[in-house]
């Protein structure tokens, strides 16, 4: 079995700002959008959030990439494509595959950025875009995804699954340590070098338990096999995302 530590949202780079957390719920606001999209934010609800977190660039008008896309039911979809998509095929990741979507995130009254997991997808299909039959893309389009609407990449792709967001905000779903800039995260006893992708230097794994992620990126690829702590970690993981 893969984890995948998916980056994905607002963003000091993508949107301006940290994604906030209202009443203790974290709402992760998509990145704008760069080529094809039919949602706006104020069609999500995020308008007014998108506004304050882009200090006013982004408003609810704009278009933005609804992806990762939750769906009444408890379903995720999501799209990768170009390089990233290329490192995931390579990578080997597929059926019975985990991605544990992250992005950065503060509270709305204020406090520190910091990266934290706001939701997951169980991977039970894959879907080659290029190649899927068309009732399969029909389908898509039809939920607006924008990796289906148009191509983005030659390899364009959608992962499909059991998946939902966070409704809380707990700290067993925090990565930044304490009082430290969002990039450096308190990791998992079981994740060490080697083990995660982009993450090979040494200097990147500190004492303490402590690793520095990569400053860019959106797929950290760790293949975990059959080890158990891995498992128990991301059972815990999944269990504090769908708390209420």
């Amino acid at each position: 079995m893969r984890i995948v530590f998916s980056r994905k949202g607002f963003d000091s780079a993508s949107g301006g700002g940290a994604s906030p957390i209202v009443n203790g719920r974290p709402l992760s606001l998509p990145i704008p959008a760069g080529a094809a999209s039919r949602t706006t934010y104020g069609d999500l609800g995020l308008g007014d959030h998108a506004e304050r977190a882009s200090r006013g660039r982004i408003g609810g008008s704009e278009l933005c990439h609804h992806d990762p896309m939750f769906l009444a039911g408890g379903t995720c979809l999501f799209g990768q494509c170009g390089a990233a998509q290329t490192h995931l095929a390579n990578r080997g990741v597929g059926e019975g595959d985990v991605f544990v979507f992250f992005g950065l995130f503060r509270e709305e009254a204020g406090g520190e950025p910091h990266h934290r997991i706001f939701g997951y997808l169980e991977v039970e299909e894959v879907v080659d875009l290029a190649r899927c039959d068309g009732a399969a893309l029909a389908e898509l389009q039809a939920l607006d995804h924008p990796h289906a609407i148009a191509p983005h990449a030659r390899n364009d792709t959608i992962y499909r699954g059991p998946g939902v967001m966070a409704s809380t905000a707990p700290d067993a779903l925090r990565l930044t340590v304490p009082g430290g800039p969002p990039s450096l995260w308190q990791r998992a006893e079981w994740l060490r070098r080697g083990g995660l992708s982009y993450h090979d230097r040494a200097d990147r794994w500190l004492p303490g338990g402590r690793l520095r992620s990569v400053a860019r990126g959106q797929e950290f690829v760790a293949d975990v096999g059959r080890r158990k702590a891995p498992r128990e970690w991301l059972a815990r993981v999944l269990a504090a995302i769908r708390a209420t």
